[in-house]
């Protein structure tokens, strides 16, 4: 996404054997890549078609969220290269994360991609394949590196939580790894039920989403997946109207549509407390229901973004506007 103007260190992912939560390794991940099941296999991506012969074996990872899909699907042994981390890592995830190869603190430039000799770049943000950069998804091809992006990053329309089973199906399809994938997707779907049930006779709260910013607010739209875990989670985004993922948004508007509750997005060099008070402190703000009753949510931005972490990121945020209901 080309919208992401923060800062964010680097990430790392590890060569392990398969994490416990994806199960034993597949059959298929074992086989030699000429006779892996389910190819060839093509698939659209965000205007892209591409066929696989075979499943990708060097992979080169940009942005944490997708990341942690490759984790997740116990991929650690084709990642040659990661870049750019927003957040902590998932326990679950970090002894495996920390083992593998950081090519850059934040983007590699196109000549650091080619030394590391993917086959493969999969990107979180729409800025991962800057053309500037040298680093466009038609210059990789060219080089003969096949790429992703994530959905999120490209999407006409609002992304929900089918839109990440769909991001980990194609992703665990286009590796020869479909049985892991679809495992977590019913898991996936099962803890989305479960907060569902014990949120079913709550009324939503009006949240404002405060992602940065002090002349404006850089807030969560209503197309990304931002939104859907806040609705999930018995929230109602009050600048859901605004027609992106992310996006700014002036304080007056925030004051007139008086939020009951204030998601911070927690990353970068701005801790929580910084925000809380930015906000507390302004006396624009002073009669929004959200600062006069000093109520706040705190979410990584790992966990707002298209990725592994939005069905428990929903519980989470749950458990904090509806504490009484949502456990």
């Amino acid at each position: 996404m080309t919208w992401r103007p923060r800062a964010h260190a680097l990430i790392a992912a590890a060569l392990l054997v398969p994490l416990a939560a994806c199960g034993a390794p597949d059959d298929d991940a074992k086989k030699p890549a000429a006779e892996a099941e389910g190819f060839p296999y093509t698939v659209n991506n965000c205007g892209v078609s591409t066929t696989f012969d075979a499943p990708p074996k060097r992979v080169v990872t940009m942005n944490q969220h997708v990341t942690e899909i490759m984790l997740e699907l116990g991929l650690e042994d084709r990642l040659v290269g990661t870049a750019y981390l927003d957040d902590k890592v998932l326990p679950e995830y970090a002894k495996a994360y920390k083992s593998r190869p950081v090519i850059a603190d934040e983007y590699p430039s196109y000549e650091k991609l080619l030394s590391v000799n993917p086959d493969f770049v999969y990107g979180g943000y729409t800025s991962a394949f800057e053309a500037g950069s040298g680093r466009s998804r038609a210059a990789l091809k060219k080089s003969g590196i096949e790429s992703r992006l994530n959905i999120e990053g490209c999407t006409k329309k609002a992304v929900t939580m089918a839109d990440v089973h769909r991001e980990v199906r194609e992703t665990g399809r286009t590796f020869g790894v479909p049985d892991r994938a679809e495992r977590w997707i019913e898991e996936a779907k099962a803890e989305s039920a479960a907060t569902a049930k014990k949120l079913a006779d709550t009324d939503p709260l009006d949240a404002f989403v405060y992602d940065s910013g002090d002349k404006t607010a850089f807030t969560a739209g209503g197309t990304g997946i931002g939104n859907e875990i806040i609705e999930r989670a018995g929230g109602r985004n009050v600048f859901a109207d605004l027609d992106k993922s992310f996006g700014d948004a002036s304080w007056e508007n925030v004051v007139e549509r008086k939020p009951e509750v204030v998601v911070i997005y927690d990353y970068g060099g701005t801790t929580v407390a910084q925000k809380k008070k930015r906000l507390l402190d302004d006396p624009a703000l002073a009669d929004v229901p959200a600062i006069v009753n000093k109520r706040f949510a705190v979410l990584p931005l790992s966990d707002a973004v298209l990725g592994v972490r939005a069905p428990a990121a929903v519980q989470k945020l749950a458990d904090q506007l509806h504490p009484d209901s949502a456990r």
